[in-house]
């Protein structure tokens, strides 16, 4: 029976798929680490209290990229190039969502309408994060080479999005709301586009490696498109929708060392 377990389990299983898996997530963990780098470099004077939870926040998507690359290391794995289309974070930005490497590479203070655009596009990319991280913690918590890993990264997916409400709320205190309703939207709908070519992307090289027949390639295809549909229809929703978060000043303390899963 094909299901999201037993998908995941056979891409765990083989050493080259589970290769370009951790490759994958590493790049993109990794490039949200230098962003948030940047961002908190940049942050204007009128907001220079959030700059340390943004430092937090890109700590812990190095800590992240760093997990995948030592869980390649724990089986004599080396990353794997990551194929253009399955750039997750790259294709976000060709579409126009969040800053763009250019600009974040200048030295020229960001605006606060910048600092909404980035909460805006982590609210909703950590969103699926997130729930991502608590899939994969409900099949592999107890895993005995990724489930210390998985709850981990699954801990701090939570936060950062937690950390993302936080401060959207407090932005729209100030008479942002419009702004960041519109914006999120703008991102959501985007991220739902995105996320599905991904997917396709991603396993249609997960075909490849695992030499699926046309037919189980076909039915995940598929399946991919039927999440769209319900996305774009109603989903994307769940994405913009703003709530005071049960963790309170989530990112407000040091990042968790990432030795601490091994």
């Amino acid at each position: 029976m094909l299901s999201a377990k037993s998908l995941f389990q056979e891409i765990l299983d083989d050493d080259e798929s589970f290769r370009l898996f951790c490759s994958i997530a590493a790049s993109g963990e990794s490039q949200g680490g230098w962003e948030n780098g940047r961002i908190a470099a940049l942050v204007p004077e009128s907001q220079r209290e959030l700059a340390p939870r943004i430092v937090r926040h890109g700590a812990d998507e190095d800590k992240h990229g760093r997990i995948f690359n030592a869980l390649l290391k724990k089986r004599g794995l080396r990353p794997a190039e990551v194929p253009g289309e399955t750039d997750y974070t790259m294709l976000l930005e060709s579409n126009g969502i969040g800053l763009a490497h250019g600009r974040l590479k200048r030295e020229e203070p960001l605006s606060e309408r910048d600092i909404i655009t980035y909460l805006a596009h982590s609210r909703v990319t950590e969103q699926r994060a997130s729930e991502q991280m608590r899939l994969l913690c409900r099949y592999f918590a107890d895993h005995p080479d990724i489930g210390r890993a998985v709850r981990m990264i699954s801990n701090d997916e939570d936060n950062h999005l937690a950390y993302c409400h936080e401060e959207l709320l407090r932005f729209a205190r100030a008479g942002h709301g419009r702004t960041i309703q519109r914006t999120l939207r703008e991102c959501a709908l985007a991220e739902i586009r995105v996320y599905r070519d991904v997917s396709l992307a991603v396993m249609a090289h997960m075909g490849e490696v695992l030499r699926w027949p046309r037919a189980k390639a076909a039915v995940l295809a598929a399946g991919i498109h039927a999440m769209y549909a319900y996305e774009r229809l109603v989903g994307w929703r769940r994405m913009v929708s703003l709530a005071p978060p049960e963790r309170r000043d989530a990112l407000g303390g040091p990042a968790v060392a990432e030795a601490e899963y091994a």
